[in-house]
């Protein structure tokens, strides 16, 4: 039985609390006019915030809701400012009475895990076994059930204040997409009347879909005994014999009804793992060669044309562009795309001079192969042997000889004649 916590409110509610998740809260949205708005009379807003907590006249606000179809449709939910510092503020108390209990290859929204964590366990598993059984769960966020997740929060808080803060800001979502799904026990309006469904975008929500995968967690390691990794609803089980996939998928999907979640049925699957498999946005291919998918690498070509308009019209700066740019360079470089990124960068003409103003001179080395990757790791977690043969990366794109060997300078054209200021030379 889990030890319960209590007395945790005034950590999240005291003034100093606040002022510090009100920090954290601002990075990356200093310009946002709602992040302003509070800044600007910040001691007041933060003594507003605590009387109303500490008084629990606290209302949550509403959310503006986003329809973003990068990669596929979905809706962003983005709360108030003053919503999120209190988001801040609660995560940074309950976060790590939960976190100790989490398995170390859960990898979503965790310090010191993320994305390419996860890419280099699956590696890791995928060249141990076999098989793998890929599975997702249909529509996860939306179907997250209200009661079953305040059900986790009371096994291991106590603090009734703490409770009901968070129960505000469960039942304070904004109705997500429907999921009308039927579990055994469920009458024919169960679907309707229980509360389900947490908004993209909240940091609470990104903590609470950790939470309530955590039993699950548990369940596949400790029950089942299966080689296993997850990066929120997206996980994977390997094994030696496919026939032992077909029963954990089954096993599987009989504890996730338990708490009202259900596979994809289209992208739940088993496969071998010498064949090439998308994980995370990355493709990974034998003897450890990556790629980026096709449909990335054109989302960034048309992205970067949509950089330049913005920049060329001043309605973001170069900062605001250099960060965009990094942001996907420094993703890329964990796939083999070194040609790549020459490629498209030889292409492009951007606002300054110098490739190192952009922070682009760095990131455009090769990836290490496999094999130094593994001698520069300070452990192996799941104790498998360093590769014998070096592995040299796949390339994505081809360029001339030579033209790799040092960044091309970097230039952003304003001439006259160009009405929309775009990149120039991408097709």
């Amino acid at each position: 039985m889990p030890r319960k916590h209590h007395n945790l409110f005034d950590g999240i509610a005291s003034f100093q609390a606040l002022r510090e998740a009100s920090r954290r809260a601002l990075l990356g949205k200093r310009r946002k006019p709602g992040a302003a708005a509070f800044q600007a009379g910040l001691e007041r807003e933060l003594l507003r915030l605590e009387r109303q907590l500490l008084s629990a006249t606290y209302k949550p606000g509403r959310y503006l809701e986003i329809q973003v179809h990068d990669p596929k449709p979905r809706m962003v939910s983005a709360a108030p400012f003053r919503d999120r510092v209190v988001h801040h503020a609660a995560h940074d108390v309950i976060a790590p009475i939960f976190e100790c209990g989490f398995i170390d290859h859960s990898f979503a929204n965790r310090v010191g895990k993320g994305t390419h964590a996860a890419v280099s366990a699956f590696e890791r598993y995928r060249d141990r076994f076999r098989y793998v059984l890929r599975c997702d769960i249909f529509r996860y966020f939306p179907a997250i059930d209200h009661a079953v997740l305040k059900a986790d929060l009371r096994r291991r808080i106590s603090c009734e204040r703490t409770l009901r803060l968070l129960d505000l800001i469960i039942d304070g979502s904004n109705a997500q997409e429907p999921v009308e799904l039927y579990f055994p026990g469920d009458d024919l309006f169960s679907p309707m009347v229980r509360r389900r469904g947490l908004p993209i975008g909240n940091l609470t929500s990104q903590f609470f879909a950790n939470v309530y995968l955590n039993p699950f967690d548990h369940f596949v390691t400790e029950r089942l005994g299966a080689p296993y990794l997850r990066y929120v609803d997206d996980f994977a089980l390997f094994a030696n014999d496919a026939s032992k996939l077909e029963e954990w998928r089954d096993r599987i999907s009989t504890f996730l009804a338990g708490r009202r979640l259900r596979l994809h049925p289209r992208k739940t699957f088993i496969a071998g793992t010498e064949e090439a498999a998308e994980f995370l946005g990355i493709v990974l291919l034998p003897r450890g060669r990556r790629r980026l998918p096709e449909a990335n690498v054109q989302r960034f070509r048309n992205r970067l044309r949509g950089i330049g308009d913005r920049l060329a019209a001043g309605s973001i700066t170069q900062d605001d562009a250099q960060a965009r740019l990094r942001a996907w360079v420094a993703h890329a470089a964990h796939a083999d795309t070194f040609r790549l990124r020459q490629a498209i960068f030889t292409q492009t003409k951007a606002p300054t001079g110098a490739a190192s103003d952009w922070g682009l001179t760095d990131p455009v080395t090769p990836r290490p192969s496999r094999r130094l990757l593994e001698q520069q790791s300070m452990e192996s977690p799941l104790g498998e042997p360093q590769q014998e043969q070096r592995n040299e990366p796949e390339q994505q794109c081809r360029v001339p000889r030579g033209e790799h060997a040092s960044m091309p300078e970097l230039r952003w054209s304003r001439s006259s004649g160009e009405s929309r200021g775009c990149v120039q030379g991408l097709p």
